[in-house]
């Protein structure tokens, strides 16, 4: 097991009716002009925005809304979300929705406590961060994670770029996680969902490392997100199914399940270019690549993809080699009943590409022939092209 520093500072309510408890958690963390971020639709139809805001109001906490946050979020749009809390002189950021909203409210907290910078220089590690205003989370899409981990996704439309910001800055205060909150979920919606949460694991699996405990841990939280992500899609107001996916979801991207080693993330990667060029949903775009990844790097450990399939699918009796081609193509089918496209042709936002959009996708994913990606083996932007190709079918 490799050296490493584990952070875990948020404080989870978790169960029915918590976001009533919301005014009393911003006290607690010294808020008091609250900047209420959010997206758009459900959480008005739903009656929950109305909700916290009463719950605020009659707490004497001074509340000002800032909506429209779509998911991909942008940074133009988190910008404008730094004006508004600027403004009102916030200084607690609530997000009341999922990854994107909850990855919105850290941006605007960064932001908002340095309001001279250009919070993309952060985000392309121009510049550091050292200080940030507090933030809190009231999740309704168990998927991104992002109500307990230090991590916050944006994309700016200006180029076409997909960054991500890892830093104990965006390590959310509190996490209020009521599981009946997710029934408005429409099916595809909690299926990408399920995606995300088994990737931010996989993507911390699959790496040099054999570590026995960690990898117990996310091996069960895996065996537990695939069985109740089946239930999950076919029944969206089953509270045992969601509320294991909401946990999950948590301790798959807060560092738990990958402690002790590197990480690969090169999943992760392949998908945000996806993500910024067709627009297409997060857990979709790693759905679209996985297998054609996973098939591109299982040479270099297949013991690694053997172990993952024996332990995760209950798999046995065959070869190192035909285990682990057994492992992969049991996700791949499994993504694929979750109603998830596996190629690039079966993803209606983006469907099968010239030979020079695909070159075009490497060329970003590699920063411009300036990185590679992943851990586990890893790739340079002819392999990218390569894994890009496969899928594009």
């Amino acid at each position: 097991m490799q050296s490493f520093t584990y952070l875990s500072p948020t404080e989870v309510i978790f169960g029915k009716d918590t976001q009533n408890k919301v005014a009393e958690c911003v006290r607690k963390y010294d808020g008091s002009r609250v900047l209420l971020v959010y997206g758009g639709g459900s959480v008005i139809r739903s009656g929950l925005l109305g909700q916290v805001r009463q719950v605020l109001a009659d707490a004497g906490l001074a509340c000002e809304e800032f909506g429209g946050v779509q998911p991909n979020p942008t940074l133009e749009h988190a910008k404008k979300g730094i004006r508004s809390a600027l403004e009102f002189q916030a200084d607690f950021l609530l997000g009341v929705g999922g990854g994107s909203v909850i990855d919105t409210a850290k941006a605007i907290a960064i932001g908002a406590a340095n309001p001279t910078a250009d919070i993309w220089d952060f985000w392309c590690r121009k510049a550091t961060a050292t200080h940030a205003l507090p933030t809190g989370a009231i999740l309704t899409i168990p998927a991104a994670g992002s109500e307990t981990s230090n991590s916050a996704v944006l994309t700016c439309t200006a180029t076409g770029s997909k960054r991500g910001l890892s830093s104990d800055l965006n390590r959310p205060r509190f996490a209020i996680m009521n599981p009946e909150l997710t029934y408005t979920l429409p099916v595809y919606q909690v299926a990408c969902g399920v995606t995300d949460i088994m990737m931010h694991t996989l993507d911390r699996y699959f790496n040099p490392v054999d570590n026995e405990l960690t990898d117990a841990i996310a091996e069960a939280l895996l065996r537990t997100v695939i069985a109740k992500g089946r239930i999950a899609v076919k029944d969206s107001h089953d509270y045992d199914a969601m509320s294991e996916l909401m946990w999950a979801g948590s301790l798959s991207h807060n560092g738990l399940t990958g402690l002790g080693g590197p990480g690969d993330f090169a999943v992760h990667q392949l998908g945000h270019e996806l993500s910024a060029m067709f627009g297409t949903a997060h857990g979709a775009s790693l759905s679209t690549v996985w297998g054609s990844w996973a098939l591109s790097v299982c040479h270099a450990r297949p013991e690694r993809f053997a172990r993952y399939a024996r332990n995760v699918w209950g798999l046995d009796g065959a070869g190192v080699n035909d285990l682990a081609m057994a492992g992969i193509r049991s996700t791949v089918k499994y993504f694929a009943g979750l109603g998830m496209p596996v190629s690039f042709g079966e993803n209606p936002d983006i469907g099968i590409q010239k030979d020079e959009v695909l070159r075009e996708l490497a060329y970003r994913c590699s920063f411009q022939q300036t990185r590679t990606i992943g851990t586990f083996d890893v790739l340079d932007v002819k392999r990218i092209y390569e894994i890009y190709r496969e899928a594009n079918r």
